[in-house]
């Protein structure tokens, strides 16, 4: 069994992407995005659920916008154009389940920069089996 404090743990960790654990068909991440920061535009060929631990942000997916605040849950279907936007003075900070893994089993990437390098060069790919 693997427990999680998931928002104590979600709040200390400085890092803008942290896989915690990865399951056959199930990943669970904690995200931390810097004021003025973003996820950036993407879309994942998985299915994928945010829950907001703490700050204020934008939530922009299928072509619609909303503001997300502390306890707000949003799903993402596989297949759908998605952004998040830290949209104030403090750290956005997220957990989110996808379903299956996404990321390399234990990656973390400090910043959004070194997620996108790890991504380009294929040192973030999902355990196959």
């Amino acid at each position: 069994m693997e427990h999680f404090t998931i928002a104590t743990v979600a709040e200390q960790s400085p890092d803008f992407r942290r896989v915690l654990w990865t399951g056959k068909h199930t990943q669970l991440v904690v995200m931390t995005i810097p004021p003025h920061g973003e996820i950036g535009e993407e879309v994942h060929e998985v299915d994928q659920i945010l829950t907001f631990v703490s700050g204020v942000g934008e939530a922009k997916v299928g072509g619609h916008t909303r503001t997300v605040n502390q306890g707000d849950l949003v799903a993402v279907p596989a297949g759908t154009k998605h952004n998040f936007i830290n949209a104030g003075p403090n750290p956005l900070v997220l957990y989110t389940v996808y379903g299956p893994p996404e990321h390399a089993d234990g990656a973390v990437h400090k910043t959004k920069d070194e997620a996108d390098a790890a991504e380009e060069a294929g040192r973030d790919e999902p355990p196959t089996s």
